[in-house]
């Protein structure tokens, strides 16, 4: 009996699909912000911090109301601002989902930012609907500059952002 090759077509040709690894990138997220979070919530008063590094880092215990950079907290109309920003979350939920199942077959940049996107926009949305505010906590300082209070929710939604920008910008190789 001799050894021969297979055949080209029961070899598989196709890459193997990482849309599970994807999701676990998402539930990674969200597991880590609701964490920190609960962890927050737990041992730091609202409106209380804590130093970590002098004149840099803290955790500070804030709720915010609004979208990012606290947009729309002191609104006349807290509920509309509050569904509105629920219903704009489901929305892009569904948006960037849809995108990571389109782009998440191979390995690619694009389905990382997405992943880590959804993660971030269902960690704050979770706050949202749970809390009717989202916890942030990590503060950042140089001498008398701040950065505000954010979480790890919207790190993980500006670090995909950032991605998908470096994604957009970077020279695509033409086939010509």
């Amino acid at each position: 009996m001799s050894l021969t090759a297979m055949p080209a077509e029961s070899v598989e040709t196709r890459t193997r699909d990482l849309r599970p690894l994807w999701i676990g990138v998402t539930a990674l997220i969200i597991l880590l912000d609701r964490w920190s979070k609960l962890w927050i919530i737990a041992n730091i008063r609202s409106g209380y911090g804590r130093i970590i590094i002098p004149n840099f880092f803290r955790l500070d215990h804030v709720y915010n109301t609004g979208a990012a950079f606290s947009i729309f907290a002191e609104s006349l109309s807290p509920n509309a601002v509050r569904y509105g920003l629920i219903a704009f979350s489901l929305i892009a939920i569904a948006l960037v989902g849809f995108m990571l199942w389109r782009t998440g077959r191979p390995l690619s940049l694009s389905a990382f930012a997405f992943a880590l996107i959804l993660g971030g926009a269902i960690g704050n949305l979770y706050d949202r609907i749970v809390y009717l505010h989202v916890v942030d906590f990590l503060e950042f300082h140089i001498k008398t500059h701040f950065w505000p209070s954010f979480n790890i929710a919207d790190s993980a939604i500006v670090t995909g952002a950032c991605l998908l920008l470096l994604e957009i910008l970077r020279p695509q190789n033409s086939q010509d």
